[in-house]
């Protein structure tokens, strides 16, 4: 397993990254398209996250979107970098911020990456 999987493994800051702003309007949009971007602000450059949600195993529940106030924990898998791993975050409303973490669910890397020219034109 890589470097940036390894490191994301590990529970730390994480941001809801939202645009055109970050605005509780906006998250509350990407959550009811169930996609949102998470970002691991740690990292060198940071790293974002684009992940579909689960919905059964998120948790909105003590979420209150109008007022802006409780948290919500989005978990939803994904790829990065060839490994399949499952993003953990719990979302503060009033800053849009919290804690999060990846699981990795594979420890085998998928197939290397994208085809050379060579292999493309053929």
């Amino acid at each position: 397993m890589n470097e940036l999987v390894q490191r994301l493994t590990e529970e730390q800051p994480v941001q809801a990254s939202l645009r055109p702003a970050a605005t509780m309007e906006n998250f509350k949009a990407a959550i009811d398209r169930g996609y949102v971007h998470i970002l691991f602000p740690g990292t060198k450059g940071g790293t974002e996250l684009g992940v579909e949600l689960d919905p059964e195993a998120s948790d909105l529940s003590s979420a209150d979107f109008a007022a802006g106030t409780g948290e919500v924990s989005v978990v939803g898998d994904l790829v990065l970098d060839y490994v399949k791993v499952r993003l953990h975050a719990r979302i503060d409303l009033p800053g849009l911020e919290g804690l999060g973490r990846l699981e990795v669910l594979e420890d085998e890397v998928l197939e290397e990456g994208p085809l050379d020219d060579e292999e493309a034109a053929s």
